[in-house]
């Protein structure tokens, strides 16, 4: 009797089961009918793509439709809360909005800082001297360069200066990225909270934006302090700077092949950030090379010639070569003074010189500029003798200078900007591999 029983309960909730499908299926979309049959298309309905209105955004679905901010109307929004003037060190999450700025600003609203705590000291004057907040734009990797200013100059308990910090956030978190991004993706928001700077994540459409704006007007007006914008990957549209005119026979990756044919088997090379470390990485894979002669600054702007330093005094036998940009030269220029002084006869500066961020836009540096001289910088700092080189025959003819003349001695190779591959990939070793294949490879005799 029981079996029965739960027999005749099963058939009923199977019956209701159906009752109740039957009463919803007319709330349900009709199902799409799919022919079997081949259909012929006219000549001009074949010319059309095959695009199914299926995987369209239902235009009613705004929430389904993807927005991007545009830079001239985010650069109106930005004037319309008082703010006319723009300094910082260019970042790719930001190179839209940067070179939408670069090119449409005059020098005396626009500044691109040697560094990002720079930056932050030039936006201390404009406001000292017109009342008015400036914007100070960076990559996050440029956090700890700004800490010193904030905490001691902009903050609402010392000279309490209002600024706006447009912060691109490479490394956020769910985002697949390098693993130093990773790391200062993660710790971002840590690192504002502990220096005393609120913040927000920037919308990626332009009501969001001009609501940002607003509410970042309401706190600077209120603490007279800082107040920061986290900008995400892909939220500007893109906008791109008039290409910059060539005038010399190579780019960057033009001259790293002509210097791996120079370099000798015990020769120990400290590449600098950026697309340098990749080219240099990608051209050794082409070669059949292995990666531990070089040592891949894949952060750390501007430290590369320091951190080859350290390694020359340690490594007295052994010829150290960093290959140095003109931006990351730019950021931490007081190190060529240290350089002059302590450094020995193995340590050699190769300095590309393509006058641009090229890694992150594009934007000019002051490199690109005729009063500008690295030559006159290095010498200035203490150093023997600069050899300037653009060709591969000067490349060749400057390397042997360099390596026979006595004292520090830098070779300059001005390449064209902007002149790096679309295909161009990333280290293929993480940088604890990179470390360990790189020290095995000193410890050699």
């Amino acid at each position: 009797f029981f079996c029965f029983s739960l027999l005749l309960l099963v058939m009923a909730a199977r019956l209701l089961a159906r009752g109740v499908a039957a009463t919803l299926r007319p709330l349900r979309a009709p199902a799409r009918v799919v022919s079997t049959f081949p259909v012929l298309l006219s000549k001009n309905e074949r010319a059309k793509p095959a695009i199914s209105k299926e995987s369209e955004p239902d235009p009613s679905m705004t929430e389904l439709i993807r927005n991007f901010v545009e830079p001239a109307m985010f650069f109106q929004a930005l004037q319309n809360i008082g703010i006319s003037f723009f300094t910082g060190v260019p970042d790719s999450l930001l190179k839209d909005f940067c070179a939408y700025v670069t090119a449409n600003c005059p020098s005396d609203r626009h500044v691109i800082a040697a560094n990002e705590g720079a930056a932050v000291s030039l936006a201390a004057g404009h406001y000292l001297a017109t009342k008015k907040p400036p914007l100070v734009y960076l990559q996050n990797s440029g956090l700890g360069n700004i800490v010193n200013p904030i905490m001691s100059l902009a903050h609402p308990e010392v000279y309490s200066i209002p600024m706006l910090l447009m912060i691109g956030w490479r490394g956020e978190p769910g985002k697949k990225d390098e693993p130093q991004h990773m790391v200062q993706g993660e710790t971002t928001p840590a690192m504002l909270a502990s220096i005393g700077v609120p913040f927000q994540v920037l919308p990626d459409y332009i009501e969001g934006a001009e609501k940002a704006l607003q509410t970042a007007k309401k706190h600077m007006q209120a603490t007279q302090g800082p107040y920061a914008l986290l900008v995400k990957r892909q939220t500007f549209v893109k906008y791109k700077l008039v290409p910059a005119e060539k005038r010399f026979e190579l780019n960057r990756e033009g001259a790293i092949q002509v210097l791996l044919e120079l370099f000798h088997a015990k020769d120990i090379i400290v590449s600098t950030t950026g697309m340098t470390s990749r080219e240099l990485f990608e051209e050794r894979v082409r070669r059949g090379h292995g990666h531990e002669k070089d040592f891949l600054t894949v952060g750390s702007m501007g430290h590369a010639s320091s951190i080859a330093l350290g390694i020359a005094l340690s490594k007295p036998n052994r010829r150290v070569f960093v290959i140095d940009g003109d931006g990351a030269a730019i950021m931490h220029l007081g190190v060529l003074s240290t350089i002059a002084q302590h450094a020995g006869q193995n340590f050699k500066h190769i300095l590309i010189n393509n006058g641009s961020h090229d890694s992150v836009g594009g934007q000019p540096t002051v490199a690109d500029q005729p009063f500008f001289e690295f030559k006159r910088v290095a010498e200035g700092c203490g150093y023997s003798k600069v050899i300037v080189a653009s060709t591969p025959e000067e490349i060749q003819q400057g390397f042997a200078e360099l390596c026979e003349t006595q004292g520090t001695v830098m070779l300059e190779i001005r390449v064209n900007p902007g002149g790096h591959r679309a295909n161009l990939g990333r280290p293929t070793r993480t940088p604890l591999e990179n470390k360990e294949d790189f020290m095995e490879f000193l410890d050699r005799v």
